[in-house]
């Protein structure tokens, strides 16, 4: 596992493909932030730590309303080879307009990209998600 983000992500995306509730990975101070930004956003239900095999994980309960995710597919958009950065004024463009959510890392910590506006942050650009 190279980059933590895009394991995390693909990993839920294809729990959600395979119709899971929970989804299990690695505990990580990343993987904690961004959680807790997914649940707040509405994509998940919710997440706890545990211990699976001797190891540290985090357990994430996948949101579904009437049997369907609210989690339609997701994007990486910053990965190790090639990093991507916007400024404030550039976020809402990246964001097209409400569709989808972008999540960023900032020196403030993870955050989406309408929390970013609100501060006039910008960022890393980890993932958009719809």
């Amino acid at each position: 596992m190279n980059h933590r983000v895009s394991d995390l992500i693909i990993r839920i995306k294809n729990a959600v493909k395979a119709q899971r509730r929970e989804v299990v990975f690695d505990n990580f101070k990343i993987n904690k932030a961004i959680c807790k930004v997914l649940v707040t956003e509405g994509f998940l239900e919710g997440f706890e730590a545990g211990i699976r095999e001797g190891k540290k994980v985090l357990i994430a309960k996948i949101k579904y309303e009437k049997r369907i995710p609210n989690f339609t597919d997701v994007l990486v958009v910053s990965k190790p080879s090639l990093r991507k950065y916007a400024a404030a004024k550039e976020i809402l463009g990246i964001q097209r307009k409400g569709r989808h959510t972008i999540i960023l890392s900032t020196n403030k910590g993870i955050m989406t990209g309408r929390e970013a506006l609100k501060k006039n942050m910008g960022g890393e650009v980890l993932f958009r998600i719809w």
